[in-house]
């Protein structure tokens, strides 16, 4: 069955000064709200600290730090009607994260990074989430961690695949990602400067690794050199020779961040290696206490967040296989697929592109009423689906604009958006397809992506455009671009005239 999902990152600032605010009340009033609806919401705590509220179909926690929410939405049912079911929870689960931090005096900001925030060590202390992995990455892989602390935030769709589907949909989706930051880049700030780059979020990645322990971590962060001939490319380029795997669960555990006991495994052997090598020594991380690790396939499972790519491929295991079976099917060509499918796999495509983006008072003004409104959370959902939907046609676009071409448009998208002329072409025709792949009565979803391409006007020129007309200290022009930047509550947008559905999308000839 088709499923799809949504990680919602949020930008949290101080309703009063602009600031970047750390929740502190957040999740307690956020439990009440849902509960005050007969919703059975469980409060997550690491030692006395809240760090989540969890539903039946929704997580609402921190990303990696506490100015920095994610809202884990679904699984949902696909098909017929699908994101009209993701919609709704967008809706309730927005409105419900808007009242609860009112108990902080806080905010959201239509942004995909805070515009003024420290990155300094004594403001990353403060601020970080307490996830376990993090004193393993900073400290032992060298990764600088916190270049992302200013709350760089996505807007990632998830969306179920065939396995037999999957190397096809992430190629698509890898191929396509300058579209996706040129439509939702949201990000021309930071540190209360302008950066250069309309989407200054995704300078994250080579920021991080760039000075880290090992080089492959560098490289994982790219897209490869030429698109993926089956899952057993991508899996033996994430995990094969050149890498180092990351510490693992010493319990049966798909959370990667969140696992309280986890180990490093002597010798920093990449995962494939591992994994055929036997029972191994290493060290519980956090402490110097040496423990004893037996590979699994769990382990395998584990360690798919390893490619911080544009998009992942993500799955979960109905029956797990042998680590003889596993192996073997890493170098057969179609092995992987053709074991997943006998194992009952579930899959699907992890968008990690779109820059987080919201209405608020002045796109309300420019863009219309409340299903445009919703559509400026839902468009990449949208455009990732129909995508996926139209697989063929998406393919075609990949292979006529050139996978080479495409990787060097990425960074013409982080930088100038919808400016560049390529990457304006580029999105129309990825519109064109995405919305050939939608249902007639789905197609709204795409409204904002449709506007932000008719008007060349993405969230970013937004930004800057108010930064640019304000005047004062820092301070003040910060208080006022939160102002305006300030996510609107559902119920305050009004109702939007009719749009016609199976509008076109033209394209440069």
């Amino acid at each position: 069955m088709k499923k799809l999902g949504l990680e919602m990152e949020m930008v949290v600032a101080n309703g009063d000064t602009g600031r970047s605010h750390l929740v502190c009340r957040y999740f307690e009033a956020l439990a009440a709200i849902k509960r005050r609806r007969g919703i059975d919401a469980r409060i997550v705590r690491t030692g006395m600290r809240p760090v989540a509220v969890v539903c039946d179909s929704v997580e609402s926690g921190l990303d990696n730090a506490f100015n920095h929410l994610e809202s884990a939405l679904g699984p949902f049912a696909g098909g017929a009607g699908g994101l009209a079911r993701l919609e709704a929870a967008v809706v309730s689960e927005l409105a419900d994260v808007l009242d609860a931090l009112k108990a902080d005096g806080a905010v959201l900001l239509n942004a995909s990074e805070h515009p003024d925030c420290s990155l300094d060590e004594a403001f990353y202390t403060a601020a970080r989430a307490p996830k376990p992995i993090y004193d393993y990455w900073v400290k032992y892989r060298g990764w600088h961690h916190h270049v992302g602390i200013d709350a760089k935030a996505q807007n990632g769709p998830t969306t179920s695949v065939n396995v037999c589907d999957a190397v096809g949909a992430l190629n698509v989706m890898l191929g396509l990602a300058p579209a996706f930051v040129g439509l939702f880049a949201n990000s021309p700030l930071e540190s209360g400067q302008a950066t250069g780059c309309k989407e200054n979020r995704l300078t994250i990645w080579d920021r991080m690794f760039r000075p880290g322990t090992f080089r492959g971590d560098l490289d994982l962060c790219r897209a490869p050199e030429r698109p993926f001939q089956d899952l057993g490319a991508y899996f033996r380029r994430a995990y094969g020779e050149g890498t180092v795997m990351h510490t693992v669960p010493l319990a049966d555990s798909r959370d990667y961040k969140g696992d309280p006991r986890t180990a490093r495994v002597d010798g920093d052997p990449c995962l494939i290696g591992f994994l055929a090598g036997g029972t191994r020594q290493g060290t519980l991380a956090g402490s110097d206490e040496r423990v004893v690790i037996e590979p699994s396939a769990g382990h395998f499972e584990h360690m798919q967040f390893a490619p911080f790519l544009d998009a992942r491929f993500r799955f979960r295991f109905g029956l797990r296989p042998s680590l003889d079976v596993l192996l073997a099917a890493l170098q057969a060509p179609g092995g992987i697929e053709a074991m997943m499918e006998r194992h009952g796999v579930e899959a699907y495509i992890e968008g990690r592109v779109p820059g987080a983006g919201f209405p608020d008072a002045g796109l309300l003004k420019e863009i219309g009423g409340a299903s445009e409104a919703v559509s400026v959370v839902m468009g990449p959902s949208a455009l990732q689906q129909g995508l996926l939907n139209n697989l063929d046609e998406a393919g075609r676009l990949v292979r006529e604009w050139g996978w080479q071409y495409l990787r060097s448009l990425r960074q013409a998208a982080i930088v100038r958006a919808l400016d560049d002329d390529a990457v304006w072409q580029l999105a129309g025709e990825v519109i064109a397809v995405a919305q050939a792949g939608l249902d007639a009565g789905e197609q709204r979803h795409l409204d904002y992506v449709r506007w932000v391409w008719r008007n060349r006007r993405t969230g970013a020129d937004r930004m800057l455009e108010s930064w640019k007309s304000l005047q004062g200290s820092p301070a003040a022009r910060l208080r006022a671009l939160a102002a305006q930047r300030a996510v609107v509550h559902p119920r305050d947008w009004t109702q939007p005239a009719p749009v016609a559905q199976g509008e076109a999308v033209s394209t440069l000839s």
